[in-house]
């Protein structure tokens, strides 16, 4: 079976993240980068997967050269192999041109089942797993906390608001994952030594077929149009229970407009 993982590489949630001036994008080469937490259960799905179906996980990332350390990380965690999408005409493209770019990757590698984490830390935009099933035609499982294949069968349990519904394709299909579904394992320290010596295969817009004109800053579907750097919190403000403290506390929650 073959089963691609995409992985992406966002800043430290612990880390100030901040815009660069001169093109509004996030400054990834200021802060520590880190794999997505919600891919990291994605990962550890695949090897799941992997080992219950005889099959061979894939890495998939788009991103700059920094993106290695999170594709080496992944090959320590157990998967077999990597592909890295990297050019600079990739800078700055949104999630339609994301999901256009890694379809085009994806079909020429091949895969059984996608898998993703439901959403990534930095855009929080959670809609990269559903384009990339409608680019490539195939199902799509969100928000699955259990994943089971049976032959040519994927079936799911897709978390909702009242407990969860019961879904069922054919395969190929894209599945996004939710970090109720396993508990990550630790690379090994076999595994990080094995993970020096796995395949990476790196490759540019020309190569995966990508037409540069359709990704990058200048063709984005959306854009920053301004941004400030927050103001410093200002001192907070204490209430003095006078036998009126519930009053004083609405008409403070009032004048914020929570109430």
């Amino acid at each position: 079976m073959n089963i691609v993982v995409c992985v992406k590489q966002v800043p430290d949630t612990w880390a100030e993240r901040k815009l660069r001036s001169e093109d509004k994008t996030l400054d990834r080469e200021s802060v520590d980068g880190v794999i997505n937490e919600l891919d990291e259960y994605a990962i550890e799905e695949s090897l799941r997967i992997k080992e219950a179906h005889d099959g061979e996980v894939t890495v998939l990332t788009m991103g700059p050269e920094k993106a290695a350390e999170s594709i080496r990380k992944a090959l320590s965690m157990g998967a077999d192999k990597a592909v890295h999408l990297v050019d600079d005409a990739l800078h700055g493209s949104d999630v339609l041109q994301t999901s256009y770019a890694m379809a085009q990757v994806l079909r020429k590698i091949g895969f059984d089942v996608v898998i993703l984490g439901s959403e990534s830390t930095d855009a929080r935009m959670g809609a990269l797993a559903a384009m990339l099933a409608e680019r490539l035609g195939v199902a799509q499982l969100s928000l699955a906390n259990k994943v089971e294949i049976d032959g040519g069968t994927i079936r799911t349990q897709r978390v909702a608001d009242y407990g969860f519904d019961r879904v069922e394709a054919s395969l190929p299909a894209v599945v996004s994952v939710v970090e109720k579904i396993n508990e990550p394992r630790y690379p090994s320290f076999k595994g990080i030594m094995a993970a020096k010596k796995k395949p990476v295969d790196k490759l540019g817009v020309a190569d995966a077929d990508i037409d540069a004109a359709k990704v990058g800053l200048t063709g984005a579907a959306t854009e920053v149009v301004d941004f400030v750097a927050a103001p410093p919190r200002e001192k907070g403000t204490i209430v003095k229970d006078e036998g009126d403290g519930g009053q004083k506390v609405a008409e403070f929650l009032a004048s914020k407009k929570f109430i």
